[in-house]
Formats: C-alpha cells, sequence, structure tokens
C-alpha cells in the first residue's frame, strides 16, 4: 500500500520534532543534576563550616578574614595560625558570598584531605595552607570544565592543569571551582547551566567576565586567592568592577597546559593564566611561588624566569606613559577622572609622567583582535555551540560565526554607511585564506614591534591607562563587545597588564555622565551610558602596563599606583 506523500512527509516531521523534543529533556536532565550537584556542595560547605564553629566556638573568624595574604600565609608557616581555622573561615566566607552571588559552581571536597595531609608536610610552600578558589576552565582532577557548555558536563578532567598541581606543591589548597560565561567569550558571567553571577558590591551589576565568578568571591571575600584566564580582560573586568586586583601576564610566563581555551588554537591574541586577589603584594607572593622550579619542570615551554625580586622592590621613580582614552570606547566621567587623579598622584611621589599617543585602535580591534580571534570566519566558535540549547553571551559575534560568506558580504555593505563600527565588524568575521593569516600574524608582530618602538622613544618605564569601568549592568556586555579596547589592546601585543581600584564613581561623575555621548554616537555608544548609570559608589579601577616578560615591574607599578590611592583615599 502506498503512503500518501503528505502523510510521509508529516509523519517525518513529527519523528523529528519527537527526537528533537527527547534530546532537549535529555540536556535539560543533565542541567538539573549539575544544579543538584551545586546546590549538594553548598550543602556540605555549611556542614564543614557549621561543624567546625560548634567545635572551636573561640575561633576569631572575621579576624582571619581581615589579614592580607603576605600575614596570613606567615602566620600559616611559622604555626602561630591553625591551618583548619583558614580553611574553615573561607568556606564559611565563601558559602556565604556563593548565596549572594552565585559565584561558586563546585565545593572541592577533596580539600579537606588536602589540608589534613598539609598538616603533616614536611616541606612548607610559599602558599602553605591557603584556601584558592579555581576558574571553571582550569583542570582540577576528577572534576568538569564545563565552561558554562552542557556538553561538557560529566566529563572530569584526568589530572590536574599544571597551575593547580604547583598550587598544591607550594601548599595552597584549592576548595572551590568558579562559574564563568557560555564559551567564556564574554566578560559578563552567565550560562544555561549555573545561571547568572551578580556583583558581591551591587547585584543588579554584573561581576565581569569570563573569571566572573572569581571577581565575586575574591571580591566579597569570600577567597583569598583565586587563579583564572584572560583573553581579552578576562582577569582584569572582574577584578576591576568587583573592587579587586588582577595581574594578566605575558602569555607564557606561566603554564597554560590543562586549561579550557574558549577559542582553540588561534595565535594572535594571546590568552594568560593569572591571579586575583585584594591587593599587589598578595599578587606578588602568588607569583613567587608559582614561578618555581615546580612550574618550568612540569611544562617545558615556560621560560625558566624566577620572580625577579629586585627589580618588584626598586624604588628608583619611575619613567610612566600615559593617555586617557584610546579614542575608540570614550572613557566614562570615572574612568577619565581615576587616570588623572592617579597621574597627579605618580608626579607628587617624584615619578615623571610622559603622554603616549594612542593609535589606530580602531583598526587593531577590528583588524587585529576580532579577525585575529575569529579567523576562520568563526565557524570553529560556532561548533562549540552544536547541541547546545543557548547560545551565550557573545551576542553579535556568535551570531555572525553563524552567518553565511554571503550575507556578512552583503550586511558589511549595507551597514558600512549608517553603522561603521557594525561593518567592520562584519567585514572582520570573514573567513580568511591560510596567506592571509599568516600575513595577519606578520602584521601584528610587525606593529607590536612599532609600539615598542614608541614606548623605547620616550623612554618609559611603564604605562598608565585607562579601565573601563564602572561596573555595567547585568545583560550589557553582551550588547556592548566593542567595549574591551582597553583590555584587549595588551592581549593582541601580549605585554603583562594589570589592575588596581583607585577611586569610587562619585554623584559628579554621574551627573557628567548625562553629556555621555561617545565617540561614534551610534547605537553601542547610547547603551554603553545606560549600562554606566547608577553606579555611585561602585570601584573604579587604573590599568598599569609594562613590556613582555616584566611582570615584577608591571607588578611594582601597581604597587605604587595602590599606595598613593590608599594614601590619599583611604580606599580598600
Amino acid at each position: 500500500m502506498r503512503v500518501p506523500l503528505p502523510a510521509l512527509l508529516g509523519g517525518s516531521a513529527l519523528l523529528l520534532l519527537l527526537l528533537r523534543w527527547r534530546r532537549r529533556r535529555a540536556l535539560w536532565r543533565k542541567v538539573a543534576e549539575a544544579q543538584e550537584r551545586q546546590e549538594l556542595s553548598l550543602v556540605r560547605m555549611e556542614a564543614a563550616a557549621r561543624r567546625f564553629r560548634e567545635q572551636n566556638p573561640s575561633v576569631k573568624v572575621a579576624s582571619i578574614l581581615s589579614l592580607p595574604l603576605p600575614e596570613l600565609s606567615r602566620k600559616l608557616r611559622d604555626g602561630s595560625l591553625p591551618l583548619d581555622h583558614v580553611f574553615y573561615a573561607y568556606v564559611g566566607k565563601a558559602l556565604q558570598i556563593a548565596i549572594e552571588t552565585n559565584c561558586v559552581t563546585e565545593f572541592l571536597q577533596e580539600s579537606e584531605t588536602q589540608l589534613r595531609r598539609a598538616k603533616l608536610m614536611d616541606k612548607q610552600g610559599l602558599l602553605y595552607g591557603v584556601p584558592v578558589s579555581i576558574k571553571d576552565s582550569i583542570n582540577c582532577q576528577g572534576h568538569d570544565s564545563t565552561l558554562g557548555f552542557i556538553k561538557n558536563l560529566n566529563k572530569p578532567a584526568a589530572e590536574d592543569s599544571v597551575v593547580v598541581q604547583v598550587l598544591k606543591r607550594q601548599g595552597a589548597i584549592p576548595f572551590v571551582k568558579t562559574n564563568v560565561p557560555q564559551s567564556l567569550i564574554s566578560y559578563d558571567c552567565k550560562n544555561l547551566i549555573f545561571g547568572q553571577t551578580r556583583n558581591p558590591l551591587m547585584f543588579t551589576r554584573t561581576p565581569g567576565g569570563s573569571s566572573g565568578g572569581e571577581g565575586a568571591l575574591v571580591g566579597g571575600g569570600g577567597s583569598i586567592l583565586g587563579i583564572g584566564t584572560d583573553v581579552g580582560g578576562s582577569l582584569r573586568f572582574p577584578a576591576a568592577f568587583c573592587g579587586v586586583c588582577a595581574i594578566k601576564p605575558t602569555g607564557k610566563r606561566l603554564s597554560k597546559r590543562g586549561v579550557m581555551a574558549g577559542v582553540t588554537g588561534q595565535k594572535a591574541v594571546a590568552a594568560a593564566v593569572g591571579p586575583l586577589a585584594k591587593d599587589v603584594e598578595s599578587l606578588a607572593l602568588c607569583l613567587r611561588a608559582l614561578l618555581s622550579e615546580d612550574m618550568f619542570s612540569l611544562d617545558s615551554t615556560v621560560p625558566p624566569l624566577p620572580f625577579n625580586e629586585e627589580v618588584y622592590s626598586s624604588t628608583k621613580p619611575l619613567r610612566i606613559g600615559y593617555y586617557e582614552t584610546d579614542f575608540f570606547t570614550m572613557p566614562s566621567p570615572a574612568m577619565r577622572r581615576a587616570v588623572r587623579e592617579t597621574k597627579q598622584l605618580l608626579e607628587e611621589a617624584g615619578h615623571t609622567l610622559v603622554p603616549f599617543e594612542l593609535t589606530n585602535v580602531e583598526y587593531v580591534m577590528f583588524n587585529y583582535c576580532v579577525r585575529g580571534m575569529f579567523s576562520d570566519g568563526g565557524s570553529s566558535f560556532a561548533r562549540k555551540f552544536k547541541g547546545e540549547m543557548e547560545k551565550g553571551g557573545s551576542g553579535l559575534i556568535f551570531w555572525l560565526a553563524k552567518a553565511p560568506h554571503w550575507l556578512k558580504t552583503l550586511l558589511c555593505w549595507i551597514s558600512k554607511p549608517f553603522v561603521p563600527r557594525a561593518s567592520s565588524i562584519i567585514r572582520s568575521m570573514k573567513e580568511n585564506t591560510v596567506d592571509e593569516v599568516w600575513s595577519l600574524h606578520q602584521e601584528i608582530e610587525d606593529y607590536c614591534h612599532q609600539f615598542i618602538a614608541q614606548w623605547k622613544q620616550l623612554n618609559l618605564d611603564v604605562m598608565l591607562c585607562p579601565m573601563l569601568g564602572p561596573a555595567l549592568g547585568i545583560g550589557y556586555p553582551a550588547k556592548l563587545s566593542v567595549a574591551v579596547s582597553y583590555t584587549m589592546l595588551y592581549n593582541a601585543l601580549d605585554f603583562p597588564a594589570g589592575v588596581v581600584p583607585v577611586t569610587l564613581v562619585t554623584d559628579e561623575d554621574e551627573e557628567q555622565l548625562k553629556g555621555y555621548k561617545g565617540y561614534y554616537q551610534d547605537w553601542w555608544d547610547r547603551t554603553l551610558a545606560k549600562a554606566f548609570r547608577g553606579s555611585v559608589g561602585m570601584p573604579v579601577a587604573v590599568q598599569c602596563v609594562a613590556l613582555p616578560w616584566q611582570e615584577e615591574l608591571c607588578l611594582r607599578f601597581m604597587k605604587e599606583v595602590e599606595t598613593l590611592s590608599l594614601k590619599k583615599n583611604s580606599f580598600s
């Protein structure tokens, strides 16, 4: 018996719908199971913290949490502060911040076993007994590195990443993993599995991303030291938005073995692993510990450059380049004020400040950063989302990665007279030939040498730059991918760059924001103005930059900025 064609087509469509429904149901089940594990982690943290409090009612948790990392680590090493007092103080505080901000995805239960073993250690590393939080994308043995993708659930890492191995050898105790945006290519912090992470200083604001869980946890005081990654500002955004410090080292200064990336294989924009902490001295201590023989032996691609104490502790006056704007993303009034006030403080302290002329940032952003990261037209990035129920907070970038070449060409041509920046992004997302990619890499290398030549012509030691801020409202980063210019420049150049909070948004800043127009006066500029509003009292940072492989000099400059700002503002 012949089946009528309409009935056959209808039956096939029904079968496809049924299969799709079953697949989506299976995905939702995986999400529900992951959320249950997250909830169970918080229950275990609560139970552990409560048990410790009941057994040790006289422990002054607040005084432990108030200690800066260098002092805390000294007390742990000399035995004046018991390891379990510190560990459970931070477990309890991390639980509180996790409940408030949704920053913790998993409690590493084996950390309690590691705590017991640490008490028996003969050799005490620089981070002996220090609880450390770890970004989701950094492998910890036996735990998922999801990158916010459902497909990565229930795929525990076979071994620790090199950076986690070195932390453990230095006596540190990784105790939680923290949330990220789906794919990591976002400076918000939301995914379908674990949801939205909030800023601990103002819950309607993003904590930044992609190391957003780290920013929220460290900024809220639930972790004294966090480890994250940075490919366009992913350490610097969370630190600046949450009022703490971070440093993005030169790309190969710390090992990236066992660290998952949002865009794999691309060489145009350098990714880096780095720390976040409340103060610069804590970042320096972390790098001292990581830049050890353990790091160099576990990953021979890392140059054996131990921490240079002489450079970090120098008091020689610095020659500092500076700029207030990149002429691509107009700084908010608070950003501009932060640079001006910091410049004045540095000059009063005896340093020399030299204007640095930054040019062609628009070209760098679109042709080096966007085109460099998505040289295949974004096809490999789009494939990461295959089979996922949500397409992340990457906004326009994801949509263009999915679009066919002919459509990109058409949209690029149509939008050029009306929205030039949109046209430039679309053009940058076209697929390149191998020859074009090689030419691009050569062009980026030449630009880096030109930048260094300009730097050396002015005889600079370091550079003072704006940092995007204050924290944007939740959801805005997905609409404002163009606003990463201040940070992503230094990934393209592969220079070490750190952020230090120096001031708070004032009523006057908020009033001046009413006149914010932007350089292009397009939809993005208008949206950025809205994203900044209502931020009185939120922190604003500056960015401190040094030449490649000069992390110690970068930290020394950050320390100077931090000391002078604290003296002036009593800012903390």
